[in-house]
């Protein structure tokens, strides 16, 4: 049997309204927002007296979602500094194709975005960038050169 789709990426974060906030200055659209607690939660996780906030968020193409994790209990545990590098196993990125890379950088700082290197070209494909988020979430802009 084969997957059907990727149904959507979670984050952890602690500031939840900055995140949504930064990614729907990004162009997501914000579905909804939940508690999640009880035994179907703590099953699923393997923990106990699991009690989190959850936001759905979507692309403007309705393909894609990201949900946004704020633990309550038990308590978030640190993965480290939020300034990794980039090559630290197990750590990647969330990647969007966006029209304008340069403008969706400089929509994004004011919501706490810093660019991890800078624009770069591939070939006469495209401008790529990666830029840590609130969270230290690491995020990878792509835009297709016509």
């Amino acid at each position: 049997m084969a997957i059907q789709r990727m149904d959507n990426v979670g984050i952890v974060v602690e500031d939840m309204d900055a995140a949504i906030a930064f990614f729907v200055e990004l162009g997501m659209e914000l579905e909804g927002r939940a508690e999640i607690t009880g035994p179907v939660a703590d099953q699923c996780t393997g923990l106990d007296g699991v009690r989190c906030d959850i936001a759905m968020l979507r692309t403007p193409d309705g393909h894609s979602r990201l949900e946004l994790a704020k633990y309550h209990s038990p308590a978030v545990i640190s993965a480290g500094p939020r300034n990794r590098p980039h090559n630290i196993l197990g750590t990647h990125r969330v990647m969007f194709a966006v029209d304008d890379i340069e403008d969706t950088v400089a929509r994004l700082r004011p919501h706490g975005a810093e660019l991890v290197g800078g624009i770069a070209r591939f070939e006469d494909s495209y401008l790529l960038c990666y830029l840590r988020g609130p969270e230290g979430i690491f995020v990878g802009l792509a835009e297709q050169l016509r």
